[in-house]
């Protein structure tokens, strides 16, 4: 052993007993891990999966769609093929071209597409002028507090609402025929009847399209108007140009989801219209728990399929176009 082994070794005996185990200690650390890394990586071991905590917490959430929609929404439709003995049948989609069927069709597409175009022309111009208001400020919350609130507003309690109002002896009615001598009701009582739904859908249909189209709206960057003056162009051609071609698939998305919310309302248009069956969804409540047509309830059936279907269509594209709209607004 040469003179620097003899000296290490030396050393190391003079050393303190209590050095020699601190230096035998820390290398042991550095070769094993230690003991609170150990103790995490034994506590992720038993943890379970993110994906199944995530499906654990969506459980009551489709319990709820399962059972109240899915199963009722496979039950309504199966019935359109069958019998009343229960045989599969065809006869009932046949039935969807009946005269009076295909013209509640076309009074729920033409009271749905009514209100749509007009609710979004309303709506896109209300979400407009809250471009002028300041964010956060009272006037915007007021108008996204009430939206809220408005769009779902609807049901046999927006009915009663009107009925109360502007009924035939509604309280507006009655101050305008008792102090000013105008009768709204001169020519007939239109609040009961398909083309009185308007009124009572658009208060619901604005709001929806200011929630739906004011975020839109919001997205469009200052800094594109700034680019197109700095081009030379006017604020017309901002709009024709930019603005609106970026703003028209979002705008034709609310339109379809305006369509779609007007087509398949129920409570509201059967308080006010009440025996009337101009419109679909009315027509299967009368194949459901009509008196004097008898045998006739699996047709029910073939019409929601055929709502089924309208429904699909729209939102289908509903999807696409807000698709096309999400990288403007990221």
């Amino acid at each position: 052993m040469g003179q620097r082994g003899r000296l290490m070794t030396r050393t190391l005996a003079d050393a303190p007993a209590s050095a020699v185990d601190s230096a035998a200690a820390g290398e042991t650390r550095r070769q094993s891990p230690s003991g609170p890394r150990r103790a995490r990586r034994a506590g992720s071991a038993r943890r379970p999966p993110r994906g199944l905590v995530a499906a654990l917490g969506l459980t009551p959430f489709a319990f709820y769609v399962v059972i109240f929609l899915a199963v009722p929404t496979l039950v309504a439709v199966g019935s359109g093929f069958v019998d009343g003995e229960g045989r599969f049948t065809w006869s009932n989609l046949s039935g969807l071209a009946e005269p009076a069927i295909a013209g509640s069709f076309f009074g729920a597409f033409w009271l749905s597409a009514v209100t749509a175009v007009v609710g979004a022309i309303a709506g896109a111009a209300l979400c407009f002028a809250l471009l002028g208001s300041r964010q956060g400020g009272l006037g915007r919350s007021l108008v996204d507090s009430a939206s809220s609130v408005l769009a779902q507003f609807g049901g046999v309690m927006l009915a009663f609402a009107f009925i109360a109002t502007i009924g035939a002896q509604g309280l507006v009615t009655v101050l305008l025929r008792n102090q000013f001598h105008i009768n709204i009701y001169e020519n007939g009582v239109w609040l009961y009847t398909v083309p009185g739904l308007i009124l009572p859908y658009l208060y619901f249909q604005i709001p929806l399209m200011v929630i739906t189209f004011l975020p839109a709206l919001e997205g469009l960057r200052p800094q594109w108007l700034e680019a197109t003056a700095t081009l030379g162009g006017s604020r017309w051609t901002y709009w024709t140009r930019v603005g609106g071609p970026i703003l028209l698939p979002s705008f034709l998305g609310s339109l379809l989801l305006l369509f779609a919310n007007a087509f398949s309302s129920y409570a509201t248009a059967a308080a006010l219209v009440g025996q009337a069956n101009n419109i679909v969804s009315l027509q299967i409540r009368q194949a459901l728990i009509s008196e004097t047509v008898l045998g006739r309830s699996n047709l029910a059936g073939a019409m929601a399929l055929g709502m089924l279907v309208v429904m699909v269509v729209v939102m289908l594209a509903y999807s696409a176009l807000v698709r096309r709209t999400a990288r403007w607004q990221r």
